[in-house]
């Protein structure tokens, strides 16, 4: 291969000889090829960064691209994704990795130990007793009947056990997911009304939601989920917990006839016109009394870590002991209102329940589609913040496979959509838990509870899930979250009000369209206007940065060297970059006429940051060279990006260019510029 010094020395001769400084390892003494010889291994023309620029490979098809995302989920790797070259695996090895990589499980599974299963059960068993009551409240929530709540909490969880990769993570139904389908479904259906047809909705929203999940993670489409920022999803649980604490308003009271709409001037107006005819009061008496144990029992938990079992069985002592004091005073017949009949025995199959045609299919998908996404952006940031503190990185695609799927077998077996939650996971984690194992104890002690404990929930006054509800709210409302935000970027925190106000006096639909139009305006208007930044030398170094980020850095006065600051130069920002550019020249052009000696010659556009162009954005760098090229100067590029170079010779502007002005870096192509021949214009 041609030593370091044959390149070196290339390099020199291709910028100036004149004003190129060799570096450390170069010789002048050494030959040069012969015009037009190949290097050997590397199967390029000796023109040193020139040709590394001109001849970089072909970049994968968009088909390519697909094709390794799917390999990458499954194998862990991609398929030239590594300089290192690696031995093919054979059929069994692929296998082998496509199984682990598909049920993680088994990868953990082989060491496995007693002591590991003796944390898991714990922090199964202390699990199982937060589950069991938020489950039933979050189906009341969502308008179901109390059963599918459980259901929620058995067939998700053993699904995710063996195919999700957080070890922290419990799985069941929430609180923002619950109101969710339950103000959007209620919209087609009136479950007062129709229940079963009600019923039927939500589990095909919870199929959809499944088929869009297993889609994200199957191909990589994560960044879909980012469409909600964290500036979007902070305003809207806050906008949401102040909703579903409203909800709980009707329980809480004993209300009979309650408005469906979530909105808060609607649901204040029912609250209000309720006081008008006879209530009573046993309601609030027994559902306040057990929300100040409740909120007691975790105050004391949150202050001795040690105690944290406290606030975890709290719910589940308040159930068992607020239904034993309605069935032993008989308050049920005093205006008490309870749970009545819940389902037990085995999860019913709901696969006959599935809608694929009718009036709602085209509602259902997207209903689908918006709690899916809800769903995974608060379980990959449930799942990635415990995951930070127990030091491994969680995968955020093969995450989505595991909820897709889970929701996927879920909508099969009479379950809504379920996701991780925040409680029960924090729960999960203070009680030692070591792997998914702690969500399959969860589970099984579930069903048990189903088989065996239904009958007993008869007199469960439905005020105190209305508090165990009320209880969890607090921590969906971060305040501090939202404080910071608005020090950091005002704009963000415009996204996060836009999402608390349009859910709070609107819907939970209209505050995530409106968080997510603020969040697109703000990226389009940095999209059509990018920084154009004009760079200069660091003295005594070989560093070209922004005049303005460093004011230190020295203009070469001759030369008009600018940055463009942007990923993409397309249609919506090609004429923006080329007016900025050309005014740039003017203004450099005027001060120069003040002094003949330092007549600018050239212009060097670092192309560094752009990652793609599309035809516009060659067009609009076709205009430029002509531009500069009319008035004797000429237009050299530096560091063109792999996706820039390959349109840029597919629309052949590099023979236009002339392929002498496309340098490596910044400094090539200043030293070329200024060891040129062409100076002078008229501008």
């Amino acid at each position: 291969m041609v030593n370091i010094g044959l390149f070196l020395s290339e390099r020199t001769h291709i910028a100036s000889p004149k004003h190129f400084k060799p570096e450390m390892g170069s010789s002048a003494s050494e030959p040069s090829p012969p015009a037009g010889e190949l290097d050997v291994e590397s199967n390029i023309r000796p023109k040193g960064t020139l040709g590394w620029v001109l001849s970089s490979p072909k970049p994968p098809s968009l088909w390519q691209e697909l094709l390794g995302t799917v390999t990458e989920t499954f194998l862990g790797g991609r398929n030239g994704s590594s300089s290192v070259p690696k031995m093919k695996p054979c059929n069994s090895k692929r296998a082998l990795l496509f199984f682990r990589g598909l049920f993680p499980i088994l990868g953990w599974g082989c060491k496995y130990d007693r002591s590991k299963f003796r944390s898991d059960l714990l922090a199964g068993l202390t699990l199982a007793s937060l589950s069991i009551p938020q489950s039933i409240g979050y189906a009341n929530l969502a308008r179901l009947d109390p059963q599918f709540g459980l259901y929620t909490s058995i067939v998700p969880p053993l699904v995710y056990a063996v195919m999700g990769s957080s070890g922290e993570i419990a799985i069941g139904p929430v609180a923002v997911v619950s109101l969710l389908l339950s103000s959007m479904v209620q919209k087609l259906v009136d479950p007062s009304v129709d229940p079963v047809a009600y019923r039927r909705i939500v589990f095909t929203v919870t199929f959809f939601a499944g088929v869009f999940q297993t889609t994200f993670g199957l191909f990589r489409l994560g960044f879909l989920v980012d469409f909600l920022s964290h500036a979007a999803i902070v305003g809207f649980m806050g906008g949401a917990a102040i909703v579903i604490g409203l909800q709980q308003l009707k329980g809480l009271f004993g209300i009979t006839h309650f408005t469906n709409k979530t909105d808060v001037v609607s649901v204040l107006k029912a609250v209000f016109n309720s006081f008008h005819v006879p209530w009573n009061p046993n309601n609030f008496l027994i559902g306040s009394s057990f929300l100040i144990l409740i909120l007691a029992a975790r105050f004391l938990g949150q202050r001795r870590r040690k105690l944290f079992w406290i606030s975890a069985i709290a719910p589940l002592l308040s159930v068992i002991l607020s239904t034993m004091i309605v069935a032993l005073s008989r308050a049920d017949k005093h205006g008490v209102k309870t749970v009545k009949h819940v389902k037990g025995g085995i999860m019913p199959s709901s696969v006959h329940e599935l809608q694929f045609t009718g009036p709602y299919i085209g509602e259902a998908v997207k209903i689908g589609l918006i709690s899916g996404i809800i769903a995974l952006t608060e379980a990959i940031a449930v799942g990635r913040s415990f995951a930070s503190i127990k030091g491994y990185q969680l995968d955020g695609n093969r995450e989505m496979l595991a909820m897709g799927c889970m929701n996927l077998v879920g909508s099969l077996s009479s379950c809504y959509v379920a996701t991780g939650s925040f409680s029960r996971t924090a729960v999960n984690f203070s009680a030692g838990c070591k792997t998914t194992v702690s969500n399959i104890v969860m589970a099984i002690t579930v069903f048990v509870s189903l088989e065996l404990l239904t009958k007993l929930l008869y007199y469960t006054p439905t005020a105190i899930l209305a508090s165990i509800i009320l209880s969890a709210l607090p921590g969906l409302i971060d305040f501090k979250e939202a404080y910071n935000i608005w020090k950091v970027d005002k704009l963000d925190f415009l996204t996060c009000m836009g999402a608390f106000f349009g859910v709070l006096f609107g819907s939970v639909e209209i505050g995530l369209l409106v968080a997510i139009i603020i969040s697109f305006a703000k990226i389009f208007l940095n999209s059509i206007r990018p920084s154009i930044e004009i760079l200069g030398r660091i003295s005594g170094t070989e560093i070209f940065c922004s005049i303005k980020q460093y004011p230190m850095a020295k203009t070469t006065e001759c030369l008009l060297i600018v940055r463009i600051d942007s990923a993409l130069w397309c249609f919506i920002n090609a004429n923006f970059i080329r007016e900025r550019i050309t005014k740039c020249l003017s203004e450099r052009y005027d001060n120069s006429k003040e002094n003949s000696e330092q007549k600018i010659c050239g212009v060097v556009i670092d192309l560094s940051n752009v990652m793609n162009m599309d035809t516009s954005g060659i067009q609009a760098l076709e205009e430029l060279h002509k531009k500069v090229v009319s008035h004797g100067l000429v237009l050299a590029m530096a560091n063109p990006r792999w996706q820039v170079i390959h349109k840029l010779k597919l629309a052949n502007f590099v023979e236009k260019i002339s392929s002498e002005w496309i340098f490596l870096t910044v400094e090539e192509a200043v030293n070329a510029c200024l060891g040129s021949n062409k100076a002078g214009l008229k501008f």
